[in-house]
């Protein structure tokens, strides 16, 4: 494996859903954004960014560990994310298109947690 994050297809997956979610919140009235939109932003920015502080630390202990935190972040962008569905803030196309983007993050990131888990990386 390489010591690259920019490598690591779940990270690539995790930012492009988090920057998704940014471009659909920025358009939100203030309100929405102000307090729904700020929870689901930093939750689907926390995917990623737990991802990686655990593939720079040294030990793969600590690295599964951050890949924990990252999974609770992806359950807490699928309520963040049912809330904005049901206030009518993203339509449900949109809804269900970030649900399965979420899906494929979380099994894959469920995998790397196996690959680690065996102190390969």
């Amino acid at each position: 494996m390489s010591n690259r994050i920019e490598e690591l297809e779940v990270y690539n997956l995790s930012e492009a859903f988090a920057d998704r979610v940014w471009f659909l919140v920025a358009k939100w009235e203030y309100f929405a954004k102000d307090t729904l939109g700020k929870q689901i932003v930093r939750s689907s920015d926390s995917i990623g960014a737990n991802i990686a502080e655990g593939f720079g630390r040294y030990h793969y202990k600590e690295n599964k560990n951050f890949c924990y935190f990252s999974r609770g972040s992806i359950i807490e962008t699928k309520g963040w994310l049912k809330k904005a569905n049901t206030r009518n803030l993203i339509n449900d196309n949109d809804y269900q298109s970030l649900l399965r983007e979420l899906e494929t993050i979380h099994v894959k990131l469920n995998i790397y947690i196996k690959f680690i888990g065996k102190g390969n990386v």
